[in-house]
């Protein structure tokens, strides 16, 4: 079924809906008898799969969030249902059909990848269906004039720029690799690296790959063939992870590079320790740690003793994006349109950053941190624009 079909079919799906809960007394978006509505929100991302890691700690956060909020009894109560579309825009296409036509939600915290939502994107918003995402960093996501559509994390366009800049700052490379997989996410960054890079007069030459490849001998020969000074990686950490293994085997000792999603310790345990060692990530994300202190120690506190872990990648993200809902909630907004009007003007705050959105639900805020591999641990540098390599 082609996206403005299902769109149409959701549409009146949920069109009925509303008119048998009016018969029935009831308020559109919400389940509860007199004035008390219990507000339904999803959670869309890749929870089992592969690259999971990147999205569990923001499914914690919001969970945690949500579970704050309802733990004060308050008039609007929120139920949080998780889609897991392990990251597949074809899984996600799937399961936006049941949480709009089924579960009748109201917003969605997600998708987490770029391409689950560049896939359901306008399903969303033929349904007015607002959504957040707490991690999904596309620029094209926000061109395609969705007024649904929201994040609260800087996007590739800003991330790119900022990890290319800090490269060129840290090492003056003259030749680059820029390499990714064929993911929509992946291919996004990269060329955003790419596009840097040259503008700043370094040479770049680029290789692409299956995401599902597990041998990379090709692209390790093409890359000891270049002799770069430096190699960006575009994807996520279980690819990243097999390429950096395979080039240092392969004799590559070029400084390596890549994106938020790499920003797990899986990196690591991939390539491992060795070959890890003295790898740069880039993320537009500040994970706390424990030696922090005012909001962001609470955070960390209330985050370890409600998942049983340290906040990792984009948790307080996640924590943010519920947050925008809650608030919208909290102030008496329980259907998606008025919700949506909601998270035109909120201004708030955030455990990660100020958060308010721009017209096109962009962040305001747009800040890039740096990570680098010591000691087989991923330590936070600082931000881009300050940030210095350590070794």
């Amino acid at each position: 079924m082609s996206g403005a079909r299902l769109g149409r079919v959701l549409a009146l799906a949920a069109a009925s809906s509303l008119v048998l809960a009016a018969c029935a007394g009831g308020g559109g978006g919400g389940t509860g008898g007199g004035d008390s509505t219990t507000v339904k929100i999803g959670f869309m991302g890749d929870l089992t799969g592969e690259n999971s890691a990147i999205v569990i700690p923001p499914y914690n956060g919001a969970k945690m969030a949500i579970d704050e909020y309802n733990a004060k009894n308050p008039k609007n109560k929120i139920e949080l249902i998780k889609y897991d579309s392990q990251g597949k825009p074809d899984q996600a296409t799937s399961l936006i059909t049941k949480a709009v036509g089924t579960d009748k939600i109201v917003a969605l915290i997600g998708p987490a990848f770029s391409g689950e939502s560049k896939a359901i994107g306008g399903t969303l918003e033929e349904n007015k269906i607002p959504s957040v995402s707490p991690s999904a960093t596309n620029p094209g996501l926000a061109k395609n004039g969705w007024t649904y559509w929201h994040r609260v994390v800087a996007n590739d366009d800003d991330q790119g720029p900022g990890i290319a800049d800090f490269l060129i700052k840290a090492k003056s490379p003259k030749k680059a690799f820029v390499l990714s997989d064929d993911q929509e996410y992946s291919v996004g960054i990269a060329e955003a690296v790419t596009k840097t890079l040259k503008e700043k007069g370094v040479a770049v030459e680029n290789d692409k790959f299956a995401k599902d490849a597990s041998d990379y001998s090709s692209t390790v020969t093409k890359v000891k063939s270049a002799n770069p000074d430096i190699i960006f990686f575009g994807g996520y950490y279980a690819q990243g992870g097999r390429l950096l293994k395979q080039l240092r085997d392969g004799g590559v000792s070029a400084t390596f590079a890549s994106g938020d999603g790499s920003l797990d310790q899986q990196l690591v345990s991939g390539a491992g320790a060795t070959a890890a060692e003295g790898a740069v990530v880039g993320c537009p994300c500040n994970i706390p740690s424990a030696d922090v202190t005012g909001t962001l120690k609470t955070f960390f506190d209330n985050y370890k003793k409600s998942a049983n872990a340290d906040p990792a990648i984009y948790a307080t993200e996640g924590y943010d994006a519920a947050t925008a809902f809650i608030k919208a909630v909290e102030a008496g907004n329980t259907t998606s349109d008025t919700i949506n009007n909601f998270l035109k003007t909120v201004s708030f705050e955030g455990v990660s950053k100020p958060i308010k959105f721009k017209a096109n639900g962009e962040p305001e805020n747009n800040d890039i941190f740096v990570y680098q591999v010591k000691g087989g641990v991923l330590k936070l540098l600082g931000p881009s624009a300050s940030a210095k390599l350590e070794g």
